[in-house]
């Protein structure tokens, strides 16, 4: 899961070290992304604008908010604006193959040029027009076919206050121009400047505007960190739910493992042929087992390394402890010289296997599964009915007996 996103951040590095500027391919980056999925795009990374009426002083400046379809606007734009309604009329209808109505106002098309004044192809102009009628892309389209070398959508009364996001559902490369919208009362009063304007373009009413977009910091790398969030974010969560399971399991794990002093500090015995030699635990680090049996002073051919402190048990052990010749983990028989430890449970095992189990995987007896941690309970003695200093207590009466060879088989 890890391996997809250190190969797409290779890449991306080649992909840095091609460009000189990170921030112009950001900025590419998001102009492709916006087209690909514009609509998408919009909602969530859309840049912010202003539209400003340059010819008045001091100069009106209107928020704006670009559409994401058309040209970016790297560099402000300075145009003649001019509403599509003042030139041109709804074509023929045998003409028109568009399922909307044609509107000037609106410049839902098909729109055809009237009268003698139009705007000069060579200049720069900026069509103005008002949301409705049809979808924002054919607005642009139809401006674009006109010679205009952008679009002003103003918004209409039913949401006066609202800065919409223009976007297209379907492909819209073809649009070169670009493309920005603003206001219901930003529309109205552009339109009420329009009107008393006394500067003109090839006879038209007109003002001059300024498009300009503001992109901020979050609009340039927000590829990357779209990135980041749906690539990365995944595997880092993944990594994070392992490494707490694999906490939890070192917890769990070593809660079942035994202490290694506590192990090391249980008694062990020394198989000699003919019966066992029996050893304190602390003896166990005085002696170092990969010595060679056969040397030093105080050595026995016969029953091993004896060390002056060995001593004999004395606490009561059941017989069969003593009857045990097979280590139950390797199914081995004890071999003169063998080391084997003892547990609290009285089982016997080879004490380099059993020192392993009991520190590395489980604190209970491989036999009976009995935590060797814990105390065993001390068994109490109970008086012998033959102890004559113990006078057993006379049955009641009232209390029932039990049954015996000559009790009747129904009561009386």
């Amino acid at each position: 899961m890890t391996t997809l996103p250190v190969v797409y951040l290779l890449c991306l590095s080649l992909v840095f070290q091609a460009n000189a500027h990170p921030v112009d391919w950001f900025r590419k980056l998001s102009t492709a992304s916006r087209q690909d999925a514009s609509w998408l795009w919009s909602w969530a990374w859309a840049a912010d604008g202003t539209v400003s009426v340059v010819d008045r002083s001091p100069p009106l400046v209107y928020p704006a908010r670009p559409a994401s379809f058309g040209r970016e606007l790297t560099e402000p734009l300075l145009g003649y604006v001019i509403p599509l309604s003042a030139f041109t009329s709804p074509c023929a209808a045998s003409n028109s193959s568009y399922p909307f109505v044609p509107d000037p106002v609106q410049g839902c098309p098909d729109l055809c040029v009237v009268g003698p004044n139009q705007p000069e192809q060579s200049e720069t102009w900026i069509a103005f027009v008002q949301r409705g009628g049809c979808p924002f892309v054919e607005k642009a389209r139809q401006a674009q076919s006109l010679g205009a070398k952008a679009i002003v959508v103003g918004g209409d009364r039913e949401n006066p206050d609202a800065l919409l996001n223009m976007y297209s559902e379907k492909e819209a490369s073809d649009v070169t121009i670009a493309a920005t919208f603003i206001k219901y009362w930003d529309y109205a009063e552009l339109t009420a400047l329009i009107a008393a304007s006394n500067t003109s373009h090839s006879g038209l009413r007109t003002v001059s505007l300024l498009l300009n977009t503001e992109y901020s910091a979050w609009e340039w790398y927000s590829p990357i960190i779209t990135f980041v969030i749906i690539l990365l974010l995944p595997s880092i969560l993944t990594f994070i739910t392992l490494l707490i399971h694999r906490i939890r399991a070192a917890r769990a794990a070593r809660r079942d493992r035994a202490p290694e002093h506590f192990v090391h500090s249980l008694p062990w015995r020394v198989w000699t042929g003919n019966g066992w030699e029996k050893h304190d635990a602390s003896l166990e680090n005085a002696e170092d087992p990969s010595e060679d049996p056969s040397s030093g002073p105080d050595r026995d051919l016969e029953r091993g390394p004896v060390a002056p402190s060995c001593s004999r048990e004395t606490s009561v052990e059941p017989p069969w402890v003593d009857e045990q010749m097979e280590c139950a983990i390797c199914l081995d028989m004890f071999a003169k010289g063998d080391r084997v430890r003892v547990l609290p449970c009285n089982h016997l095992f080879h004490m380099n296997e059993i020192d392993e189990w009991l520190i590395t995987k489980k604190k209970v007896c491989p036999i009976c599964k009995a935590d060797i941690t814990k105390p065993r309970p001390t068994p109490q003695h109970e008086p012998s009915q033959h102890d004559p200093s113990v006078q057993s207590p006379l049955p009641s009466p009232s209390t029932p007996q039990p049954p015996t060879e000559r009790s009747p088989l129904l009561p009386h």
